[in-house]
């Protein structure tokens, strides 16, 4: 496992209304959410005297997260795709606890479609290995390394490492604020624009590694999906820290695009958020029927 697997909220997106404005019916297929991670960079020298600059503020978090052996995190996760007004949509509700001091971490939640159909899931990673249950199946051995496996684990601290690299970016995408009620928040934001102009930040690109999967559902119902003509419909990531302890929060990405289709605009949304449960003091370890 890589030391920060990329978060994912496991959403099952049917497809059937958008199949349906095309004349064409099929199954829900389970969509994974989420992108692949960039490589952690490595860390700034922490800062000295009070923290100032956004890649501080990072350091601080990276330290205070490190002295737990263990976090739990619940998830929430919302997505869907609308096409002349109708919307087929799903949610995910989930928890993950992640180790601190080894490559460990184990998510289990439920994805719930617009139809009611439920899918329930639940993953271990240990170092280089995974098992994965879905439904009633039996655990099966999977590769972390592996890009499908890559969408379903959910790391919420992995936020750190994404962050530090938006704010090592030329332009300086990270935005910081102190708020009043003894937080503070680490905010990018985009509003409407063509993904073209912004497909090299890292920000997009991890929106748009979102979005592959639903683009790649969307191409076997028959629907054309360019990347040269999506238009990101809007943007805003924000990592929310504790501003005495420096501990993450809370943790949410919001974004849209907007894919032309005869004419008009099929709109995909994506809302993924994460809140931070407190210190684990479990072991994660595998279950005993895959030891």
């Amino acid at each position: 496992m890589r030391t920060r697997p990329r978060r994912t909220a496991l959403l099952v997106l049917p497809l059937a209304l958008a199949l349906a404005a095309c004349g064409t019916e099929a199954e829900e297929p389970a969509g994974g959410e989420g992108p692949e991670a960039a490589a952690p960079s490595s860390p700034a020298p922490e800062p000295s005297g009070a923290p100032e600059s956004s890649e501080d503020f990072l350091d601080l978090a990276e330290k205070a997260m490190a002295e737990e052996s263990a976090w739990t995190f619940s998830v929430e996760g919302d997505e869907g795709l609308t096409l002349q007004g109708q919307k087929s949509a799903a949610t995910y509700r989930g928890t993950v606890r992640r180790g601190m001091g080894t490559a460990t971490l184990h998510s289990q939640g439920v994805s719930t479609s617009s139809k009611g159909k439920k899918k329930t899931e639940e993953l271990y990673v240990i170092g280089e290995a995974g098992y994965l249950k879905e439904g009633g199946a039996a655990w099966k051995a999977v590769s972390p390394a592996d890009p499908e496996m890559r969408n379903k684990a959910e790391d919420p601290v992995s936020v750190v490492d994404e962050f530090r690299i938006y704010a090592q970016a030329s332009s300086g995408d990270v935005k910081v604020t102190e708020a009043g009620d003894g937080t503070v928040e680490l905010r990018v934001a985009s509003g409407r624009q063509k993904l073209s102009a912004v497909q090299g930040r890292a920000w997009a690109k991890k929106a748009k590694r979102e979005f592959d999967p639903t683009a790649e559902q969307l191409r076997e119902a028959g629907i054309p999906v360019q990347d040269a003509q999506l238009t990101l419909s809007g943007l805003e990531e924000v990592l929310v820290l504790d501003a005495k302890t420096y501990r993450i929060k809370s943790h949410r990405l919001d974004f849209g695009f907007l894919i032309p289709y005869n004419g008009q605009d099929i709109t995909f949304e994506q809302q993924v958020g994460e809140e931070n449960q407190g210190p684990y003091d479990g072991k994660i370890e595998l279950p005993a029927g895959v030891r």
